[in-house]
Protein backbone atom coordinates (compact mmCIF):
# COMPACT_ATOMS: atom_id res chain seq x y z
CA UNK A 1 0.00 0.00 0.00
CA UNK A 2 1.27 3.36 -1.03
CA UNK A 3 1.90 5.93 2.00
CA UNK A 4 -1.71 7.15 1.91
CA UNK A 5 0.30 11.01 3.64
CA UNK A 6 1.96 11.44 -0.16
CA UNK A 7 -2.36 11.75 -1.72
CA UNK A 8 -3.28 15.20 -2.78
CA UNK A 9 -6.32 15.32 -4.23
CA UNK A 10 -6.52 16.81 -7.75
CA UNK A 11 -8.40 19.78 -8.30
CA UNK A 12 -12.13 19.60 -8.82
CA UNK A 13 -13.11 18.49 -11.96
CA UNK A 14 -15.87 16.48 -13.42
CA UNK A 15 -18.48 17.22 -11.62
CA UNK A 16 -21.91 19.53 -11.80
CA UNK A 17 -25.23 20.15 -9.40
CA UNK A 18 -29.07 19.98 -10.68
CA UNK A 19 -30.29 22.33 -7.86
CA UNK A 20 -33.80 21.88 -7.19
CA UNK A 21 -34.47 18.65 -9.02
CA UNK A 22 -35.01 16.32 -6.25
CA UNK A 23 -38.87 15.48 -6.55
CA UNK A 24 -40.74 16.60 -3.03
CA UNK A 25 -37.69 18.24 -1.29
CA UNK A 26 -36.35 21.38 -2.20
CA UNK A 27 -33.89 21.13 0.36
CA UNK A 28 -31.59 18.44 -2.03
CA UNK A 29 -29.61 19.29 -4.94
CA UNK A 30 -28.18 16.20 -7.12
CA UNK A 31 -24.55 15.89 -7.80
CA UNK A 32 -23.44 14.66 -10.48
CA UNK A 33 -19.61 13.86 -10.83
CA UNK A 34 -17.91 11.81 -13.89
CA UNK A 35 -14.44 10.22 -13.93
CA UNK A 36 -12.70 8.60 -16.42
CA UNK A 37 -11.14 5.25 -15.07
CA UNK A 38 -8.79 3.18 -16.97
CA UNK A 39 -10.50 -0.26 -16.20
CA UNK A 40 -13.13 -1.87 -17.73
CA UNK A 41 -16.78 -1.74 -17.29
CA UNK A 42 -17.25 -4.86 -15.70
CA UNK A 43 -14.03 -4.11 -13.21
CA UNK A 44 -15.81 -1.13 -12.07
CA UNK A 45 -19.46 -2.75 -11.36
CA UNK A 46 -17.55 -5.10 -9.47
CA UNK A 47 -15.88 -2.48 -7.14
CA UNK A 48 -19.37 -0.63 -7.25
CA UNK A 49 -21.79 -3.91 -6.20
CA UNK A 50 -19.46 -6.11 -4.01
CA UNK A 51 -19.01 -5.64 -0.57
CA UNK A 52 -15.56 -6.66 0.31
CA UNK A 53 -14.65 -4.01 -2.42
CA UNK A 54 -16.42 -1.45 -1.58
CA UNK A 55 -15.01 -1.47 2.13
CA UNK A 56 -11.95 -0.82 0.34
CA UNK A 57 -12.85 2.83 -1.74
CA UNK A 58 -16.47 3.80 -0.39
CA UNK A 59 -17.88 6.25 2.50
CA UNK A 60 -20.23 3.18 3.19
CA UNK A 61 -20.27 -0.50 4.46
CA UNK A 62 -22.64 -2.52 2.47
CA UNK A 63 -24.06 -6.07 4.05
CA UNK A 64 -24.90 -7.56 1.15
CA UNK A 65 -24.15 -7.38 -2.67
CA UNK A 66 -25.64 -4.45 -4.58
CA UNK A 67 -25.92 -6.00 -8.10
CA UNK A 68 -29.06 -7.74 -8.28
CA UNK A 69 -32.68 -6.42 -9.03
CA UNK A 70 -34.56 -6.26 -5.73
CA UNK A 71 -32.11 -7.02 -3.45
CA UNK A 72 -32.21 -5.31 0.06
CA UNK A 73 -29.14 -3.78 1.79
CA UNK A 74 -28.47 -2.26 4.70
CA UNK A 75 -25.62 0.70 3.88
CA UNK A 76 -23.74 2.11 6.89
CA UNK A 77 -22.62 5.71 5.98
CA UNK A 78 -19.58 6.64 7.67
CA UNK A 79 -20.44 8.90 10.83
CA UNK A 80 -23.27 7.03 10.87
CA UNK A 81 -24.04 4.47 13.20
CA UNK A 82 -27.61 3.31 11.61
CA UNK A 83 -27.57 1.40 9.02
CA UNK A 84 -29.79 2.46 6.17
CA UNK A 85 -32.15 -0.13 4.38
CA UNK A 86 -31.79 0.26 0.43
CA UNK A 87 -33.38 -1.02 -1.64
CA UNK A 88 -31.66 -1.52 -5.10
CA UNK A 89 -33.79 -0.66 -7.96
CA UNK A 90 -32.03 -1.18 -11.15
CA UNK A 91 -28.96 -3.63 -12.07
CA UNK A 92 -27.92 -3.73 -15.79
CA UNK A 93 -24.39 -4.96 -15.24
CA UNK A 94 -22.33 -3.94 -16.11
CA UNK A 95 -24.23 -0.66 -17.40
CA UNK A 96 -25.98 1.19 -14.68
CA UNK A 97 -26.71 0.53 -11.13
CA UNK A 98 -29.44 2.69 -8.90
CA UNK A 99 -30.10 2.06 -5.10
CA UNK A 100 -31.29 4.92 -2.59
CA UNK A 101 -30.65 8.16 -3.79
CA UNK A 102 -27.84 6.79 -5.88
CA UNK A 103 -27.13 6.29 -9.71
CA UNK A 104 -24.44 5.13 -11.30
CA UNK A 105 -23.82 4.96 -15.26
CA UNK A 106 -21.06 3.15 -16.31
CA UNK A 107 -20.01 4.05 -20.29
CA UNK A 108 -16.57 1.68 -22.05
CA UNK A 109 -14.53 4.51 -22.85
CA UNK A 110 -11.58 3.31 -25.12
CA UNK A 111 -9.75 0.73 -23.32
CA UNK A 112 -11.65 2.16 -20.20
CA UNK A 113 -14.96 3.40 -18.31
CA UNK A 114 -16.66 6.69 -17.96
CA UNK A 115 -18.04 6.42 -14.40
CA UNK A 116 -20.86 8.48 -13.63
CA UNK A 117 -22.52 9.56 -10.21
CA UNK A 118 -25.97 10.76 -9.55
CA UNK A 119 -26.45 11.31 -6.05
CA UNK A 120 -29.19 13.88 -4.06
CA UNK A 121 -27.66 15.88 -1.27
CA UNK A 122 -28.40 18.43 1.28
CA UNK A 123 -27.90 21.23 -0.57
CA UNK A 124 -25.90 22.84 2.50
CA UNK A 125 -23.10 20.16 2.22
CA UNK A 126 -22.97 19.57 -1.46
CA UNK A 127 -19.48 21.34 -1.77
CA UNK A 128 -18.64 18.38 1.01
CA UNK A 129 -20.58 15.81 -0.75
CA UNK A 130 -18.72 16.43 -3.95
CA UNK A 131 -14.75 16.75 -2.37
CA UNK A 132 -15.73 13.15 -0.53
CA UNK A 133 -16.94 11.29 -3.62
CA UNK A 134 -13.59 13.32 -5.47
CA UNK A 135 -11.26 11.52 -2.91
CA UNK A 136 -13.37 7.99 -3.13
CA UNK A 137 -12.98 8.03 -6.95
CA UNK A 138 -9.61 8.67 -6.09
CA UNK A 139 -8.74 5.77 -4.00
CA UNK A 140 -11.48 3.63 -6.12
CA UNK A 141 -9.02 4.16 -9.14
CA UNK A 142 -6.03 3.94 -7.32
CA UNK A 143 -7.48 0.04 -5.76
CA UNK A 144 -8.10 -1.18 -9.51
CA UNK A 145 -4.84 -0.14 -10.46
CA UNK A 146 -3.28 -2.57 -7.24
CA UNK A 147 -1.94 0.05 -5.98
CA UNK A 148 -4.17 1.10 -3.16
CA UNK A 149 -3.38 3.58 -0.41
CA UNK A 150 -6.52 3.17 1.73
CA UNK A 151 -10.31 3.39 2.09
CA UNK A 152 -10.40 7.63 3.13
CA UNK A 153 -13.68 8.77 3.99
CA UNK A 154 -15.22 11.16 6.60
CA UNK A 155 -12.76 12.44 9.09
CA UNK A 156 -9.87 10.73 7.44
CA UNK A 157 -10.79 12.85 4.38
CA UNK A 158 -10.96 16.07 5.62
CA UNK A 159 -7.38 15.42 7.63
CA UNK A 160 -5.93 16.32 3.82
CA UNK A 161 -3.99 19.53 3.15
CA UNK A 162 -6.04 19.63 0.31
CA UNK A 163 -9.65 19.04 1.83
CA UNK A 164 -10.38 22.71 2.16
CA UNK A 165 -9.52 23.84 -0.98
CA UNK A 166 -11.16 20.76 -2.68
CA UNK A 167 -14.32 21.61 -0.80
CA UNK A 168 -14.45 25.99 -1.81
CA UNK A 169 -13.77 24.61 -5.49
CA UNK A 170 -16.51 22.94 -5.65
CA UNK A 171 -18.96 25.43 -3.53
CA UNK A 172 -17.50 28.46 -5.99
CA UNK A 173 -18.25 25.76 -8.99
CA UNK A 174 -21.87 24.83 -7.82
CA UNK A 175 -22.38 28.79 -6.49
CA UNK A 176 -22.78 27.15 -3.22
CA UNK A 177 -21.52 28.07 0.46
CA UNK A 178 -18.81 26.76 1.69
CA UNK A 179 -19.97 24.65 4.56
CA UNK A 180 -18.58 25.08 8.30
CA UNK A 181 -17.16 22.41 10.07
CA UNK A 182 -19.66 20.74 12.48
CA UNK A 183 -16.98 20.97 15.23
CA UNK A 184 -15.08 23.97 14.97
CA UNK A 185 -17.31 26.50 12.92
CA UNK A 186 -15.10 27.34 10.36
CA UNK A 187 -15.19 26.86 6.84
CA UNK A 188 -13.79 23.44 5.76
Amino acid sequence: MLDREQYTPGPASGAQVLKGQVQNDKDKWTLILVRELRHSPEKVWQALTDPAQLREWAPFVADGSLGTVGATVNLTWVGTPTPVETKVTRADAPKLLEYGDIRWELEGFGEGTRLTLWHSIDRRFIAWGAAGWHIAFDVLDRLLNGTPIGRTVGVDAMKFAGWQRLVAEYAKQFGAETPRSPKTGQES
